[in-house]
């Protein structure tokens, strides 16, 4: 029960002693804290943030400004000081009278000041509006530099909204009033609890903060998660290959291979029955094959893209091709396993090779001259300290990029879920898409490095050609029948430069899809749920925003318009296959061994 009237949050005498008792234990918790942070297993500072370089150019064309254009400077600095000024004498007024209330106009409205005592008490009310006010006024300081390259603008504005979200009142226990009045509550049991949950997190990443976003006691692969029937018919070194049972007597002739991301675990796309693309898929009468890559340790150093295509999606290619016995496949690549299933199709083509029928890409990205949201994370000095830390530890550690995802939406992903875990003393929601971001994985040196420096810093693979295998791999060599589909809030694979990279690609045959939500919501959204709509338009020659304006919308998932799509690609109906035969013996049942390994060095 929360309350919020004064007499409600004032403790008795035996509540105090409770809470005595409480906070000693917090005290014996502080030696099992020391233990984990004196252990941490230390990454290179260089990923933490931007070097000192930047903030300095940005204070030196800042007081250039000053000096070039007094007044604009000035103006930003009497508005700040007047803001502050208002907020002080009004907080002062209102104490004069000896009542215990906030001013009548509580300011504006932000979801993380829901407590009604962030309006109606002087003391958090006054502390919610000066936070708001140095929000603005360092936004507007930084919006007003202008002589600094648009680059290091970009990533000078990105950080701003770093600290300012960091900075915020709730992310403090004595400026937290969900927090306080939990403790009240609870006894300070919600502290004992919450300084477990935070050594938890702590030791679970050795020393690394990441919070913890679901109970991960309540999933279990194969029981209530990843639960579609199937069977590991192949392994080597980088991948399982999984064939699901058929749920029709007939089945269409031409397989269908998923080759999900490997920064993440496969089973996205199988979370639970209701919105399992996979258990859809056979539902449909698809013969579907999904590959479950290895989790990588520092024994994969000198693994790259090359090996990813070669034992990975060539391998999967040609077992099925044994298993079904028919000479293509269709084939599905989601994020960067989009952008390597286009690598590989290049590869196949100057190859002469037809193994592939036609292509579905789920928000990947192949050109990235516009680097959106991530480039903070893609310049020189952030690149560089991701080098000398794949070199240290032989691969890229899952929490680095964890933590780099998560920061892109920081309130939600990691102020917000820390208030609830460390503050409120709250155990994390038993939430499957959130048990399966936590469930990440590494990524080897060699392809990181590959992937950051060659496609994504350098863009080679959309300028003039990305070199691999002995070929220089294009866009223009993409003939296959292609379907792609990119989500419409997307903050990782924005929608318009998965775009701009499928109107560069050869095929003829070119069917481009723009779903509502994000990178995963837009992705896994089942036609059960009638949730986002999504948008098509067939002329690719228009530009982004002509596209997206002429566009037909369509209420509903996209997964009934890929099928039929894909069903037009997949042949006849024949008796449903068996997983595995004599030659692919069955392994052990999906979701298989290689997903169950945790991220560890």
């Amino acid at each position: 029960m929360t309350t919020h009237s004064d007499s409600d949050v004032i403790p008795s005498g035996e509540t105090l002693e409770r809470m005595t008792e409480n906070l000693k234990k917090v005290e014996d918790l502080s030696g099992r804290l020391q233990r984990v942070l004196t252990n941490r297993q230390t990454h290179n500072p260089a990923l933490d943030g931007p070097n000192q370089e930047l903030f300095g150019r940005a204070a030196q064309a800042y007081w250039a400004e000053a000096v070039s254009n007094p007044a604009k400077v000035f103006e930003h600095q009497m508005s700040y000081w007047a803001d502050t000024m208002k907020q002080f004498v009004q907080a002062q007024h209102e104490l004069s009278k000896g009542q215990l209330a906030a001013p009548a106009d509580p300011g504006p409205k932000d979801r993380r000041f829901a407590n009604p005592l962030w309006d109606s008490h002087p003391y958090f009310n006054y502390i919610k509006k000066q936070y708001l006010i140095n929000a603005e006024a360092l936004q507007t300081a930084v919006e007003n530099v202008e002589e600094l390259d648009p680059h290091e603008k970009n990533r000078l504005t990105y950080f701003a909204r770093q600290i300012v979200d960091m900075m915020s009142p709730t992310n403090f226990l004595a400026t937290n009033p969900d927090a306080l009045e939990r403790a009240i509550e609870t006894e300070g049991q919600s502290l004992v609890q919450g300084l477990e949950n935070l050594i938890s997190d702590l030791e679970a990443n050795k020393g690394e903060l990441v919070v913890k976003l679901a109970d991960e006691n309540a999933f279990e692969l194969g029981r209530n998660i990843a639960t579609s029937p199937g069977k590991v018919v192949f392994r080597n070194r980088m991948m399982e290959l999984i064939q699901y049972e058929a749920t029709t007597e007939e089945v269409y002739k031409t397989p269908l291979v998923i080759f999900p991301p490997w920064i993440n675990k496969f089973y996205i796309l199988d979370l639970k029955a209701q919105n399992s693309l996979v258990k859809w898929l056979a539902d449909q009468g698809y013969t579907v094959f999904m590959v479950s890559w290895v989790n990588p340790d520092p024994t994969y150093r000198d693994i790259g893209m090359e090996d990813y295509i070669e034992d990975g999606y060539l391998a999967a290619i040609s077992e099925i091709q044994k298993i079904t016995g028919e000479k293509q496949v269709n084939a599905v690549g989601y994020c960067i396993a989009g952008t390597t299933l286009s690598l590989t199709l290049s590869l196949l083509k100057q190859r002469g090779d037809k193994s592939v029928k036609s292509a579905t890409l789920f928000t990947a990205l192949t050109d990235f001259s516009d680097q959106g949201e991530f480039a903070p994370f893609l310049t020189n000095d952030f690149i560089d300290g991701i080098e000398k830390e794949v070199e240290d530890k032989g691969v890229l550690p899952s929490v680095i990029m964890a933590r780099t995802f998560s920061f892109l939406r920081s309130n939600d992903l990691i102020y917000g879920p820390a208030i609830k875990s460390y503050m409120m003393g709250e155990t994390p929601p038993a939430f499957d898409l959130l048990y399966w971001n936590g469930d990440g994985a590494n990524l080897p040196a060699k392809m990181a490095m590959q992937y950051l420096r060659g496609l994504c810093q350098r863009d080679e693979l959309a300028q003039g050609g990305f070199d691999l295998m002995g070929h220089k791999l294009r866009l223009q060599d993409i003939e296959v029948p292609l379907c792609a589909i990119a989500c419409e809030t997307d903050h990782i694979a924005a929608w318009k430069d998965s775009y701009r990279g499928v109107r560069q690609m050869g095929s003829k045959d070119k069917t481009f899809i723009v779903t509502q939500s994000g990178h995963i919501a837009g992705i896994v959204n089942p036609p059960t749920r009638n949730k986002y709509g999504h948008y098509t338009n067939p002329d690719l020659s228009l530009d982004h925003a002509d596209w997206l304006q002429d566009a037909d919308f369509t209420e509903g998932s996209w997964w009934p318009r890929w099928e039929s799509w894909l069903k037009k690609r997949s042949g006849k109906k024949i008796p449903a296959r068996i997983p595995g035969d004599s030659e692919h013996p069955v392994l052990c049942d999906a979701p298989g061994t290689y997903v169950a390994k945790k991220a560890t060095l």
